[in-house]
Formats: C-alpha cells, structure tokens, sequence
C-alpha cells in the first residue's frame, strides 16, 4: 500500500496543477478582454473572473495551496474558500446575463442582487467571525435557483432560441453538465450525497473550456461585424467625399476657401459652390439635424437636390424654396438649415437667404456685421417663403458662410466658443488670406475644446474675399 502522506502530497499537487491551470486561463481571459477594451468582450471578462475564482477556490480548500495567495486578508482557510465561494456566483451569473433576453435577462439580474447581498454578508462573516459558512446556505439556494431554469432554457431548443442572445449547440451541452453537476454539489449537504472533488473540477474544466470558446466566438463575430461596418463607412466617406467640391473655383475678384471637418466618418454638413461664369456665382452651407449615417445620406441627398435649381442660381430665395420642394417628402421628421449667397462681381452686387441658419459674417472696414435673413428650417413646411436680402460687394469685404459647429464648441468650463471667439479670430486675421483665416479659425477650436471631449459637431466654413 501507499504510504498516506504520498497519496496526500499527490493529490495535493495535483489540484495544484488543476487550480493553476484554471487561474492561468482566467488571467489570460480578463487580459485579452483588457487589451481589446471594447464593450463586446465583457464575457470574456466574466468568463476569465470566474475560471480565477474558481481556481482560487481549489488553492484556498488545499493546504499546500493555500499558501500560495496572499496571507493578509485570511484567518485561515476556511475564511479564504468562503470568501471566493461567496464571490464566484456573481461573475457567473454576469455572464448569463450578458447571453440572455427579456424573462430569463431580468431574472437573472433579480438572482444578480441576491448574490451580491448574500456575498457582502458572507464575505464580511468570513472576515471578521468564526462562522465563514454561516451564509453558505442562501448561496447555495441561489445558485440552485438560477440553475434551474438556466439548464431549462438551454436544453429545449424553442426556449434557446426566445431567451438566449447567442444560441450554442457547444455551449447547451456544457450547460446541462455543469448545472447537473453543480445542482447535485449544491444539493450534496442537504441530501447527504456523496461528494466528488476531482469529478467537480473536471467537469468545470470542461465548462469553463466551452464558456471560453463561445466567449471568443462572439467576440469574433462582433469583432467581423464591426470590421464589416468600418469597410462600410469608409465606402460611405469616400463618396461623401466625392460630392463635395473638389477644389475651389476660380473667379474673378474673388478669393475663396472652404474647410470641411466631420465630426465622424461621415457628417450631416455639406456644402457646394455654383459657378455660372468668372464674374457669378453661388455658395451654398447646409447643416442636416443629427449626426452619423442618416444625416450623411440627406446630405448627399442635397447634391441632388441642387442640380434641379441651377437654373435659378441667382435667386436664393428660390434656390431654398426649390431645395425644400424636393428635400421635404425623404426627411421624415428631420430637417435641414441651409444658407445661400449668390455675388456678382461685375455689378458689384450680392443676394443672401437662410433657412433657419446662423446668420453671414460681413467684415468690412474693421466692423463685423451679422447679416440675417432667415426663414424656416427645410422640411418643416411644404412650400415656406425666405426673405431675400440685397447686398452691396465691396472691395476688401470678407464674408463667412459656416454651420454651428463652429460656434457651438465648449471648453472645459462649459462655455462656448461663440460669437465673441469668432469675432476676435476675425479681427486677428484680417490682414490674412482666406485660407490661413480658416486654418486659424479651426485650430482656435480645436484649442478652445478640451483634448479628451474630441470634436462635437461638424464643422464647414466658406470665407470668401471681395479683391
């Protein structure tokens, strides 16, 4: 026969081994699931915590192994397994939940506050007295009771499908094993069962392998899925792109430049120059309501739009009139701000209209005038009017066409950038060339905003010089 201390010592190292492999696997997990940061890894967080806790637990209850963790917050090791074991339901159940729907998702959040009660009050038992266990029974009773009803819904396909988020033939066999195996361990003391550690840790060994698996598998398919939709907004980007002006005309006593800066991949700003000769043309701004996407699509949806009111280039008053004929049946409940200026050089003179816009910046002789003549957002009516506003060009007149993400910006203090920032910025850089006015005019947002918030709207500017 065996000397006893020998079958000791091996059975002692061999659980060793076995909890070592399973703190390994759940560092390993919550490190990837750190390293990628993203919010579709969060079961493979739970899954990592759950596979340390569970090897902590096998240290904890072997006494060459409880020497391993850290000594300073036991009493013994009894008060070390207590306190894991009190811990271990709750990143289980975090990752049920995260794979669960309707019913079974509330009930399992219902079963989440019942553990995390019960594990302050064991933990804090196992701590500071000597009855570790005290409230090992109403753990063992939660777990029973969200077994149960978890091996159910995991065995019959039609519930698989209603309640679970992400369906596994994998993932229901080791379910059903587990929650057998854990369902009898919880039931053990109550019925007076035999009890089997190594057959515990084995079966648990192959649970925690598959939770592993499915846990990497969705993050896979996440990870497709969210490299499917950057392909698709990068598509999306680049023919936004393509829409919007190449370079800036060239006209005749005119200087111009135009910054378009999207606050995402894709931006609800637009903007578009209509050349009719050297000494005529139109500029419009226009700013769609929301951001992303759908703000994108009615901004392309405006390029369009504008080709059907060429013909009346010099009325702007029809030009926005025409635009919001054609724009309004495809809003659906969201609406379009757009301003038009149309100059003629040759007689000196120039016709704005807006629609729900911030007003045109006039600089002329050291003075900033705001110039308004606003009538309704697009799309809020079928067939609004806009006032039409004459102007006179002077030589040395600057004007600056942009949308709120200009002035709308806040720094850290909550204020925004706003009229009085834009005015200075003017002033600063009137003797400068249209082109380095916009580039100040950005880089003084860009300073104006704290670094971390990151750009909060879209950004488009026109600053156009009458020589």
């Amino acid at each position: 026969m065996e000397d006893p201390g020998v079958v000791i010592a091996r059975d002692q190292v061999i659980a060793i081994i076995v909890a070592t492999v399973f703190l390994v696997f759940g560092l390993a997990a919550c490190a990837a699931a750190a390293i990628h940061g993203r919010g579709g890894v969060r079961l493979l967080l739970w899954q990592g915590i759950f596979s340390a806790l569970y090897g902590a637990r096998i240290l904890a209850e072997n006494p060459a192994g409880l020497s391993i963790l850290p000594r300073s917050m036991w009493t013994g090791g009894d008060s070390a397994a207590a306190t894991i074991t009190y811990l271990i339901l709750i990143p289980a159940l975090l990752f049920w939940i995260e794979m669960s729907l309707r019913g079974l998702h509330r009930f399992l959040q219902i079963a989440l506050v019942a553990a995390s009660v019960n594990a302050a009050c064991g933990v804090t038992a196992a701590l500071t007295s000597h009855s570790p266990w005290r409230f090992m029974p109403y753990d063992k009773a939660i777990a029973v009771c969200f077994l149960v009803p978890l091996a159910v819904v995991n065995v019959v396909p039609s519930l698989t499908r209603r309640y679970m988020a992400f369906p596994s033939r994998i993932l229901t066999v080791a379910t059903s094993i587990a929650a057998a195996t854990a369902l009898y361990n919880n039931l053990s003391d109550w019925l007076h069962l035999p009890y089997s550690p190594t057959a515990e840790a084995l079966t648990f060994a192959v649970f925690i392998l598959c939770l592993g698996y499915v846990a990497a598998e969705k993050v896979f398919a996440n990870e497709r899925r969210l490299l499917s939709v950057e392909n698709e907004l990068a598509i999306a980007r680049d023919i936004q792109r393509s829409i919007l002006p190449e370079s800036v005309p060239e006209l005749h006593r005119l200087r111009l430049a135009a910054a378009y800066c999207p606050m995402a991949a894709v931006a609800g700003d637009f903007y578009e120059f209509v050349s009719v000769d050297p000494n005529r043309a139109g500029f419009l701004v226009a700013d769609v309501s929301g951001h992303g996407v759908p703000a994108a699509l009615i901004a392309s949806m405006i390029k369009v739009a504008m080709q059907s009111v060429v013909a009346r280039a010099d009325d702007p008053r029809e030009v926005l009139r025409g635009l919001n004929r054609s724009l309004t049946p495809q809003l659906h409940g969201q609406f379009v701000s757009a301003a038009y200026l149309w100059m003629d050089t040759e007689n000196h003179q120039g016709r704005y209209s807006a629609a729900g816009h911030p007003p045109l910046l006039r600089w002329r002789d050291g003075v900033l005038e705001r110039i308004e003549s606003n009538g309704l957002l697009i799309g809020v009516r079928p067939d609004p009017d806009y006032p039409l506003c004459e102007l006179t060009l002077r030589p040395g007149d600057r004007f600056l066409l942009y949308t709120d993400g200009v002035t709308e910006p806040e720094n850290a203090a909550g204020e925004a950038f706003g009229d009085r920032k834009l005015e200075q910025t003017l002033r600063d850089g009137q003797s400068r060339t249209p082109l380095e006015v916009s580039d100040r005019l950005l880089a003084e947002i860009r300073k104006w905003q704290p670094a971390p918030m990151g750009q909060q709207d879209d950004i488009t500017l026109l600053v156009v010089d009458v020589a």
